[in-house]
């Protein structure tokens, strides 16, 4: 396969076909970097209206930098995988106060900041500075291994690297950042994962799945994560109009995020068989049970969440001490309404709380 060929049909049908997407526009790195990290694990059309929000509350590396993590995280909520959001928000710091605002140019000084691994440093280098710097996403390992007929596990680290090998050497001196959006735009649009457009495909002949019939085949990515089942229980404790809340800060999903009361289970429980805290144990009479959700299956990448919601009214009378109920405060229903939550929290309040 002549390089120069492929190099050139790429860009003619990018220019013919690629989309109007606002950090496309200006070669801004805060842009492209934003975009980046929201589009990890995340479609354009499901990223790009919270790109959107964030480029108006922060509308600079250092205005992001000057917010509060539960206001990024806030913004954030939805997206999932929360330690991106953390992350951006701690590169924001250090490229504010390190860098006087101005992120570096050199992938391998890119790469040394939170959160920016080997493809967002060669994102930024190339998209927004001009560097000759091959960009590697699933679009691209999905182009790559179809055009090469390489049939061997793309979720394995050898064959991640002989794609990043083959795109090293396909990305040109000239205008490296447009062969690198126009190779992850024909994957995205065209290439795609199920029903490639192969009849209208401009490597028609050349792509070695299209001529033996693999395109469902190639690229291969084996299975072998297996997921974790939790059962979570989360009491709605409400004390004279205010709800118990933490911030999870433990190093697990939703850190940084709040929750109410948390009882976690290894299986799904009735009420009476879990461990309610001490207190409503010695109080018996100060509280009832108001209402009790279905059991909510909220899926994450390599987890499986059973969450159930039980509403919790305590009596008038209820004597509340903050040494009672270790690291849980009191929130109103509008600080609730600002602070950052899971999205199965903030759908559930949403609905069940006015």
């Amino acid at each position: 396969m002549k390089k120069s060929i492929l190099i050139d049909e790429l860009l003619k049908w990018y220019e013919q076909n690629k989309r109007e997407l606002p950090w496309r526009k200006g070669n801004d790195p805060y842009k492209i970097w934003l975009s980046e990290v929201i589009l990890q694990q995340t479609r354009v059309d499901q990223g790009l209206p919270y790109f959107m929000n964030f480029v108006e509350k922060y509308p600079t590396v250092n205005s992001l930098a000057l917010a509060h993590i539960d206001d990024v995280l806030r913004t954030w909520q939805g997206l999932g995988y929360y330690s991106r959001a953390r992350n951006l928000h701690k590169c924001a710091k250090i490229i504010v106060g390190h860098y006087d605002g101005i992120f570096p140019k050199n992938k391998d000084e890119l790469i040394k900041l939170p959160g920016i691994g080997s493809y967002t440093a060669a994102a930024i280098a190339s998209l927004a500075y001009g560097k000759q710097e091959a960009v590697v996403d699933g679009n691209v390992i999905r182009v790559i291994s179809r055009l090469y007929g390489i049939e061997a596990d793309v979720s394995e680290q050898k064959t991640k690297n002989e794609i990043q090998q083959i795109v090293d050497r396909l990305i040109p001196k000239k205008a490296p950042d447009l062969f690198n959006q126009a190779i992850m735009e024909f994957g995205a649009l065209h290439c795609s994962p199920k029903n490639p457009l192969c009849p209208n495909c401009i490597f028609m002949g050349l792509c070695v799945a299209q001529r033996n019939n693999q395109q469902g085949k190639i690229p291969y990515k084996s299975n072998k994560t297996k997921k974790r089942l939790r059962f979570f229980t989360y009491l709605i404790i409400n004390i004279h109009g205010g709800y118990l809340m933490r911030k999870r800060d433990a190093r697990d999903i939703w850190q940084g995020l709040f929750e109410f009361f948390l009882i976690e289970t290894n299986s799904d429980m009735d009420f009476d068989q879990l461990s309610i805290p001490q207190k409503m144990i010695q109080t018996p009479g100060q509280w009832k049970i108001s209402r009790e959700s279905k059991l909510y299956k909220h899926l994450l990448s390599h987890q499986t969440l059973f969450c159930r919601f039980i509403e919790i009214e305590m009596t008038h009378d209820f004597d509340f001490n903050s040494l009672d109920w270790d690291g849980y405060t009191i929130y109103s229903k509008k600080e609730i309404d600002r602070l950052p939550k899971s999205i199965l929290t903030d759908r559930y309040l949403g609905e069940k709380i006015n």
